[in-house]
């Protein structure tokens, strides 16, 4: 159930420079990650209420936040809801029209949040901003895709999209050829930094929690493009990704093929009865033919890892 914001706070009514991004980050035994990342927005002046929910971490991150960062609203869960749940669950205890998803892997850098509302102000059909992920070597992270259409996707399962990166054709799905570097309206983005308008939630829902770890986000920019809200890449606004070393990664052949089930789901949801029989069954099929081989490699390289 989406929660609907005060309209007095919104961005034309308080301006840009009242205007809060409410935050919200879920945690799974990211204690270490979660503390720099809250060090980065508490007591942000652009910070409005941040809410942590952690999914049972059982590593001492509850702890850790009623002691370092008591003001920080905790919502520990008895269980671990994956993501969509948990987002859904900190969504509901904000109420500012201004929100931001953001990973317990993340550094806010100065003047983010600033940049995230000072382009939610630009449109009120904004419906979503998402920041520039940096790698901690200060190179830019890849973080946004066109939706999963049949053609973009066979590309990438006949490796034509490798052997053509800078093709807008044939690497259109991983958009491999846009530096990441430059405004611009964008499909999916991840959801690791991504402001969302309250009213934009309020039309289309909150996440759909058939999917607990992937294609949530995808499925929640499918449905906000639908509905006639745009989707905003902001490069101004940069946030530090210590990609790879969260909790999930810890667990990455079942994240895989988690991954590839989900893709299904979200075919099933959006696309099964839109699209020819042949179509959707050679999608499918792609879909499974190459889980297994990449959640082998990753085994695989598991195995091999030192210590």
């Amino acid at each position: 159930m989406a929660v609907r914001a005060d309209p007095e706070t919104e961005l034309g009514v308080a301006g840009p420079a009242e205007a809060k991004l409410d935050i919200c980050i879920v945690s799974w035994r990211t204690r270490d990650l979660l503390r720099t990342c809250l060090g980065s927005v508490v007591g942000r002046s652009a910070a409005g209420e941040v809410v942590v929910v952690d999914n049972d971490s059982r590593d001492g991150t509850a702890e850790m936040i009623r002691v370092e960062f008591p003001g920080v609203r905790l919502i520990a869960n008895d269980r671990n809801a994956g993501f969509a749940a948990g987002s859904n669950q900190a969504l509901e205890a904000t109420r500012g029209p201004f929100v931001l998803l953001l990973n317990p892997d993340t550094e806010v850098q100065e003047g983010a949040l600033e940049a995230l509302l000072e382009a939610l102000a630009e449109d009120e059909r904004m419906g979503a901003v998402a920041a520039q992920l940096v790698l901690p070597d200060g190179s830019i992270q890849p973080s946004c895709r066109s939706f999963p259409e049949p053609a973009a996707l066979l590309f990438e399962a006949t490796r034509l999209a490798a052997l053509s990166p800078r093709s807008q054709v044939l690497g259109r799905y991983r958009m491999t050829y846009w530096d990441h570097d430059s405004r611009r309206e964008v499909d999916q983005p991840m959801a690791s930094a991504l402001a969302l308008r309250r009213a934009a939630l309020d039309e289309v829902g909150l996440f759909d929690e058939q999917f607990p770890l992937y294609f949530n986000d995808v499925d929640l920019c499918f449905r906000l493009r639908q509905a006639g809200w745009t989707i905003v890449f902001e490069p101004r606004a940069k946030v530090i990704h210590y990609y790879g070393q969260s909790s999930t990664w810890q667990v990455r052949p079942p994240a895989i093929l988690e991954s590839h089930r989900s893709l299904m789901r979200f075919y099933r949801k959006h696309y099964r009865g839109r699209m020819c029989s042949c179509t959707y069954a050679a999608v499918v099929g792609a879909a499974w033919l190459t889980m297994w081989p990449r959640a082998a490699a990753a085994w695989l390289a598991a195995k091999l890892r030192p210590g």
